[in-house]
């Protein structure tokens, strides 16, 4: 997953005046320190799922993981069609983030490899992995599958010092 630079939008509809469009790679160092997301699928009948979980940006895509048999993995088996959302939780401060895409299986062992170095280095020793068969594994939680959302298109949600700003990136390719 190649890190691409997006066309970058302010909607003024939904911006003040004042407002500019948040530039990605302010967007990237966010979703990169960020601790809890928000993931989005959609159950097979049809209903929405919602799960907080943790996640590492890395290589042009924010990751994921769950376990083979949680409701997350079997959503995506129907339907890889995600969001993932994280934020600031305050009303007049701070930047919420939306990225749409599609989750695909991370199954290079190499990449895998990366991507656990990464997961500990953000969250501790306590998310330390193992990258065997083609997945995580961790001590005492078994087998866990990674996943992978590449943008197809993000959302910036501004707000601080009476201004708002609403930036939507799109990602081609």
């Amino acid at each position: 997953m190649a890190t691409q630079e997006p066309q970058t939008d302010l909607d003024p509809r939904y911006s003040s005046a004042d407002a500019t469009a948040t530039p990605w790679p302010e967007a990237v160092t966010q979703l990169d320190e960020s601790g809890i997301f928000w993931l989005s699928t959609v159950r097979p009948e049809g209903r929405p799922h919602v799960t907080p979980l943790l996640a590492v940006w890395l290589e042009g895509a924010l990751h994921f993981t769950t376990g083979e048999e949680e409701r997350k993995a079997r959503n995506l088996a129907a339907n890889p069609q995600v969001v993932l959302t994280t934020g600031t939780n305050r009303d007049k401060e701070g930047r919420d983030l939306v990225v749409e895409g599609e989750a695909v299986v991370v199954s290079d062992e190499a990449r895998l490899a990366r991507l656990a170095e990464a997961w500990e280095a953000k969250y501790g020793p306590e998310w330390r992995f193992e990258v065997r068969n083609k997945a995580f594994w961790h001590e005492g939680g078994g087998r866990a599958l990674v996943f992978g959302v590449a943008p197809r298109t993000a959302f910036g949600f501004g707000r601080g010092g009476g201004t708002y700003s609403q930036t939507r990136w799109r990602f081609t390719g």
